[in-house]
């Protein structure tokens, strides 16, 4: 039985064509940011807002926007989203806030969002578009929060610090210190680390999906001579 239109959006924004794995969108916010878990959840969730806000409106405006004037709208669109999201933020996170600094009014430079916008949400229903928004996002949004917490556990031995900044003060207990700040590698919290983080972890996923296409094709092969 095939995959619904659905299924295959969502296996596509997290996995197959994951917007920070195999398309490498939106790098320098993902490796300036993502020193730890809790930025790079802050980071990953407004992203994901932005996309979100973006895609439903682009989809909603397609049988009236004019083809001439389509990129400009959708800059419109991606930085009032981001206006909103930060005064949101600056007014009710004001510590996140000020974590994550310019990276925050730069996701209207994130190629990701203007990109979904135009090579799907444009040429999709609402409905497709929204889920496009959450798959990409949210495939954006792991990688994020992955690359932080390893980054945060190697560099200072610790899993969710300052996670008051993004969930209340009564959050502070889920820090977890692995060890102490003095035995970790400075070098995983620099941009460096960064670097070499996320070559790690583009290895392991193609290392992963060579392993799935080794298994599937006997898989396949047995289906077919004996079903």
């Amino acid at each position: 039985m095939s995959d619904s239109p659905f299924t295959q959006l969502w296996r596509s924004g997290l996995w197959t064509d994951n917007p920070a794995l195999v398309k490498l969108l939106g790098l320098c916010p993902l490796l300036a940011v993502s020193n730890n878990a809790v930025n790079g959840m802050g980071l990953g969730i407004a992203t994901l807002l932005t996309l979100l806000v973006a895609n439903a409106l682009t989809s909603m405006l397609r049988p009236i926007l004019d083809n001439s004037i389509r990129i400009p709208v959708y800059v419109l669109i991606i930085a009032t989203a981001v206006t909103v999201i930060e005064l949101t933020m600056k007014a009710w996170l004001p510590g996140l806030h000020a974590s994550l600094g310019i990276f925050l009014p730069l996701i209207v430079t994130n190629c990701l969002i203007i990109g979904r916008a135009e090579a799907f949400a444009s040429r999709n229903p609402v409905r497709d578009s929204i889920h496009d928004a959450l798959a990409m996002g949210t495939g954006f949004l792991w990688v994020l929060v992955v690359l932080g917490s390893i980054r945060e556990m190697v560099g200072q031995g610790t899993l969710l610090d300052d996670v008051e900044l993004l969930f209340g003060d009564y959050a502070r207990p889920w820090t977890i210190q692995l060890f102490d700040a003095d035995y970790g590698m400075l070098v995983a919290l620099l941009p460096p680390g960064a670097f070499f983080t996320l070559g790690i972890l583009l290895a392991l996923k193609n290392c992963g999906d060579q392993s799935s296409v080794l298994v599937r094709q006997p898989l396949l092969w047995l289906r077919r001579s004996f079903f």
